[in-house]
């Protein structure tokens, strides 16, 4: 029998986050195979009317597939599934997490060919702009030994936070959204962060249950060479196989001119991918009550009540600053006391102080009001 939270979670997925309507096309992509939720996946699209394709990888199979392509190959396989994608209405992608590290010893000139061709042109260039998507991760034994927890705590608390009242949620981010929209300068500041930049003309975004799960930030971007200042991360990120730590961006005119971590050397090189790379496409406020510590996995910690998020490379094209690249890379800087605390100022004013909004309009956006 398939898990009722499965079911549960799929019809989320296809009736909330993208609405899927009768007779539209579904990519179900899942990243190291899940086949009850698959299954329950394909029943809720079926059920919407809707046309259910799927696709079935493995991470494994892909490092051996990836670590000796050509250039050539990559680029043949970047236009079958550019071409297929260009074809869905829907797109529905999960990853269960095995081992972060399994392609830590892929040759980086095979990473970069990969994000080159088959991520850049198939989901940067197709995906993002040209469906209705969402993404998420799948609750495996990994992933709860990333958490701290046991298999099944991090069950119970997975499908808690991934059903979460995201109705709720969306109404309360209203306010946000028009704060920012009024807003030109931005002011990041903790320890070892000094961060300024304008948002001036560039549209806030809510993220409530429509494109992740879990969900809860809104999103904008910084004008592309307004950037100045510094910005020290205190949440390791796992990118391409390797956990980065420590790492710490100095901009100038917009442009990261200096970046260090625990590898300085391999950072730079991520960064050196494409001119786009070196500035930010998107600044993000993560607000998720549920989601409270970091751990290693993207799709959680930049929704941790508290911490914000400042993204090197692509900027989406409904909030567009002009910075295109094939990155697009979350890092995730958490400001509540546990973690160093900070502030964040709009135009001169104080707005979240170690974490809480501290101004009446943005009140029902802190922990104690969205559980």
């Amino acid at each position: 029998m398939i898990d009722p939270r499965l079911r549960k979670l799929a019809q989320l997925l296809v009736t909330y986050s993208t609405k899927v309507k009768p007779g539209e096309k579904v990519l179900i992509q899942d990243n190291n195979v899940e086949a009850a939720f698959v299954a329950a996946l394909v029943d809720a699209v079926h059920d919407a009317g809707g046309l259910p394709f799927v696709t079935l990888r493995d991470k494994t199979v892909e490092r051996a597939l990836f670590r000796r392509a050509t250039e050539a190959q990559l680029e043949l396989q970047a236009r079958f599934e550019r071409d297929r994608m260009a074809e869905m209405d829907v797109y529905i992608g999960f990853t269960s997490i095995r081992n972060l590290s399994a392609w830590s010893d892929m040759p980086t000139d095979k990473l970069e060919l990969y994000n080159r061709h088959v991520w850049k042109k198939v989901h940067i260039e197709t995906r993002l702009p040209k469906t209705r998507w969402v993404v998420l991760r799948y609750p495996s034994a990994a992933f709860a030994q990333m958490a701290g927890m046991s298999e099944e705590a991090f069950e119970d608390w997975y499908f808690d936070v991934c059903t979460m009242d995201y109705a709720k949620m969306s109404k309360a981010m209203d306010p946000l959204v028009d704060v920012l929209a009024r807003t030109d300068r931005v002011r990041i500041v903790g320890p070892g962060t000094d961060l300024s930049f304008s948002v001036k003309g560039l549209p806030p975004v809510k993220c409530d249950g429509g494109l992740n799960i879990p969900d809860g930030e809104v999103y904008t971007a910084p004008v592309r060479d307004s950037v100045e200042g510094r910005i020290t991360y205190n949440t390791p990120s796992e990118h391409d196989g390797f956990c980065f730590e420590n790492i710490s961006f100095e901009f100038r005119g917009g442009k990261i001119v200096k970046a260090t971590a625990n590898d300085s050397a391999r950072i730079n090189k991520v960064l050196d991918i494409d001119e786009g790379a070196r500035y930010v496409g998107e600044f993000a406020i993560g607000v998720n009550p549920f989601v409270t510590k970091p751990m290693k996995e993207t799709l959680f910690d930049e929704k941790i009540a508290g911490s914000i998020h400042f993204t090197p490379g692509n900027s989406y094209d409904d909030c567009f600053n002009g910075n295109r690249s094939a990155l697009h890379w979350d890092l995730v800087l958490i400001q509540t006391p546990e973690w160093g605390g900070g502030e964040i100022w709009f135009d001169g004013r104080l707005v979240r102080k170690d974490g809480v909004f501290v101004v009446p309009e943005l009140e029902g956006l802190n922990p104690d009001r969205l559980k």
